[in-house]
């Protein structure tokens, strides 16, 4: 006997996803009498119609539509495939016409938050038998579980209906009311006073939307992991791994009591751990990262050095085709109205896979086939399989390591060598921050002792199969654990994109300039384009008075203020500003003017990154207009205003031709340089998008965000950590052979040159 499902009127639930796409795809390749429709919902811009056209052009339907040519495959998906666009509720155009329901929608993460898992495997499921009751329509239902619904348990357990006494409706309204009281809590005074405590902390530089900002997403962020923590509380306070098992259970019982108790035919197939393909539609297809994967891939790129698996028990995975095959299978043969059919499509009890002979396959295989790093091949570790309890010890010392050396690290001055260690540190905090992920994950399935009895899935499988080798069979005794592994699975997976680590963060030579004269670049001045900062440029100015008490008599000043000094500038960098340029109270002006034409300007000058000035100097000759924007004395960037077409500083107040240690206007820095730079460009008529931020501080991250091609220049720590994270270009500008610039130039022309600086020149 073969799998024959005749001109069946079959609905379809999750056919974008993993298993429905290879259902799909075996109803049109292998059962030409059947119509499909399809229920999909629109995701974005996406309508549902376009998305289940969009398959057609996946890896899944290719071998079919090679078969039997692109038009044909085309006029056969448009006259058997239907569309019906809605939530799990729809059913589509005359639903008593339905002779079979194929449920394999889901949600298949454990880590979900507890509303999301209801929403999706318990809320969804009951609109769709609510729909079918109220449709009064008949239809044989196929609903795809999973093997784990038979919770945290040890021995063999049946292909039975999993006994306890769980309200499924209770569950239910306790998740969604889960996350209002958790929202609630979130916006407690006390909770969001803690949220702002931490993002001054982190981002105070940048300004106070940057704060608002970074507080607001901290409480998102903790209302996902408190309803995440819920879930998985309230799944292992039930007997559960997780929300994922708990949520698949419970729609099977509300199948039970919704469905089949009302004398309807139901038939439930609960896989195991599914994975890529092994024959059809072709081995190794798969449709993205699977359960194991990222726990495998993640060994592949060295972030798992250990892993508290039992090194004897049997991790349960069978092929998506094996899956799909025991759907049809269930789907094509008679099913009673007065109990329900379950089938366990696993491999534990006929051909188990232990713990430790999958991982001695992966590690064979990342062995000869490493995956490559940012220095090379990336060496697999070797695993030791050390008990919980150790495992735990040892991840807590790791983590408590890495946050004190980050703790250290913040303090240190910027250098090269200061950035490798943060590399380092970043490196090993991805590593330990993917342990403790996996281990909280998986730890569950790659502990279990527990084996799934499938004898009515083999006796199915006999009924439908003319032996292991049929292409519509689903005996796992067929499976070679060491050729699918190494030649089948592991091969798919590793051509995935998000299984090569991503090369970002390393310093390198930003993309060379196109040219456009709407194209802005926009350059900080301390520590971009000046290897000073303002105390520097000050101690100079006090310098040219020729007072031999000025110097040491300020330079003590400054130390004794030192401390506010500081503490001003990790809040806030226009605090800081303000508060320094306090000193400048008292300097004439026209002193201030002749010190900066002279002995201050030389030294100015001389601190200059030449590698700097020669970007600028690109720039100019693309035709891009060059700013340069800072929160220093505007008689200073005097010095460097010939390299510019336009220079933005900040003026000190003065009455009398006496400076009177206030500012002008408010300092143009982080968030107030935001602002400035999109009036600026708006009203001069430049693409933000395609224009050049140049920035060395935190506290340019809220500025450099606004343009396309933002660039962090010899950056902090806290720059460096997250241009890294948004994959920008870091460079290091160095202070050599900085020639004079005459005052003469026009826009656009590159800086012009006269001799290069003396020592004396530069007050070495």
């Amino acid at each position: 006997m073969s799998v024959d499902l005749g001109d069946a009127n079959i609905l379809l639930t999750g056919g974008t996803g993993f298993v429905g796409q290879a259902i799909l795809e075996r109803l049109l390749s292998s059962h030409p009498g059947t119509t499909i429709r399809v229920l999909a919902r629109p995701k974005g811009a996406a309508s549902a119609q376009s998305r289940v056209e969009k398959l057609l052009t996946m890896p899944v339907f290719s071998r079919w539509v090679e078969a039997v040519g692109q038009d044909e495959a085309q006029r056969q998906f448009a006259e058997r495939v239907q569309v019906v666009e809605g939530d799990l509720g729809a059913l589509g155009p005359q639903p008593e016409l339905i002779d079979l329901v194929l449920h394999s929608a889901s949600s298949v993460n454990f880590d979900d938050p507890i509303d999301a898992a209801f929403g999706t495997n318990v809320t969804g499921v009951s609109k769709l038998y609510q729909g079918l009751l109220d449709a009064g329509a008949d239809p044989h239902v196929v609903h795809v579980s999973t093997a784990y619904v038979n919770a945290a348990r040890k021995g063999q357990v049946q292909e039975v209906r999993v006994e306890h006494e769980v309200d499924w409706r209770a569950e239910e309204q306790a998740a969604r009311s889960a996350r209002v009281r958790v929202d609630e809590l979130s916006r407690s005074p006390e909770v969001l006073r803690r949220f702002l405590k931490q993002a001054r902390l982190d981002v105070g530089k940048v300004g106070p939307k940057a704060v608002s900002e970074a507080a607001e997403a901290a409480r998102v962020e903790w209302v996902k992991g408190e309803l995440v923590e819920y879930g998985r509380a309230r799944a292992e306070s039930l007997g559960w791994t997780d929300a994922y098992t708990l949520t698949k259970a419970l729609a099977e019982r509300l199948a039970e009591e919704l469905w089949q108790g009302g004398g309807h035919r139901l038939s439930i197939v609960r896989p195991s751990i599914i994975e890529s393909a092994l024959r059809h539609p072709y081995p190794g297809w798969i449709d993205g990262f699977k359960v194991a994967d990222p726990l495998i891939v993640a060994y592949g790129r060295g972030y798992l050095p250990e892993f508290p698996g039992i090194p004897d028990s049997v991790l349960d995975v069978v092929p998506v085709d094996f899956v799909v095959n025991a759907v049809l299978a269930a789907a094509a043969t008679a099913a009673p109205r007065d109990r329900v059919r379950y089938f366990h499509v696993v491999s534990g009890t006929t051909n188990p896979l232990p713990i430790h002979q999958m991982y001695e396959n992966i590690r064979s295989f990342f062995t000869a086939h490493p995956i490559p790093g940012a220095d090379g091949p990336t060496a697999v570790p070797a695993w030791q399989f050390p008990g919980g309890i150790r495992f735990e010890s040892d991840l807590k010392r790791k983590e408590l390591t890495v946050r004190l050396g980050a703790a250290t690290l913040s303090r240190l001055p910027t250098s090269p060598r200061s950035r490798e260690l943060a590399d380092s540190l970043h490196s090993a905090k991805s590593k330990l921050r993917s342990l403790r992920r996996f281990s909280g994950l998986y730890q569950a399935y790659v502990q279990s002792e527990v084996v799934f009895d499938d004898a009515a899935a083999r006796e199915l499988d006999a009924q439908v199969s003319s032996g292991p080798d049929d292409d519509q069979g689903f005996d796992v005794t067929a499976i070679d654990w060491s050729h699918y592994l190494q030649d089948i699975h592991l091969p798919s997976i590793t051509t995935l994109p998000r299984s090569t680590p991503s090369r970002n963060g390393r310093v390198r030579t930003p993309k060379p300039l196109a040219p456009g004269e709407d194209v802005l670049a926009v350059f900080d001045l301390e520590g971009t384009v000046l290897h000073a900062n303002l105390v520097q440029q000050y101690l100079w100015l006090r310098d040219a008075e020729r007072d031999l008490t000025s110097g040491p008599r300020e330079f003590t000043k400054i130390l004794a203020l030192l401390p506010r000094y500081l503490a001003a500038e990790r809040r806030d960098r226009s605090e800081f500003i303000r508060s320094f340029l306090r000193l400048h109270k008292g300097m004439r002006v026209a002193d201030v003017e002749r010190y900066v034409a002279g002995s201050a300007g030389r030294k100015l000058h001389a601190h200059l990154l030449a590698d700097a000035l020669a970007r600028v100097a690109e720039h100019r000759r693309a035709g891009h207009h060059t700013v340069l924007v800072t929160g220093a004395v505007d008689l200073m960037a005097e010095v460097v205003a010939p390299y510019f077409d336009d220079v933005v500083a900040s003026g000190l107040h003065a009455k009398d031709g006496v400076l009177t240690g206030y500012l002008a206007a408010p300092p143009i820095v982080g968030e107030a340089r935001a602002a400035w730079l999109q009036r600026y460009a708006e009203s001069n008529g430049y693409d933000l998008a395609k224009s050049y931020g140049y920035g060395d501080s935190q506290a340019d991250t809220s500025w450099l965000r606004l343009v396309g091609n933002p660039v962090a220049v010899n950056p902090d720590q806290r720059l460096y950590s997250f241009a890294r994270s948004k994959h920008w270009d870091v460079v290091e500008w160095k202070r050599t052979g900085v020639p004079r610039a005459r005052r003469h130039l026009r826009p656009h022309d590159g800086p012009e040159t006269t001799t290069e600086t003396t020592p004396e020149e530069s007050g070495q």
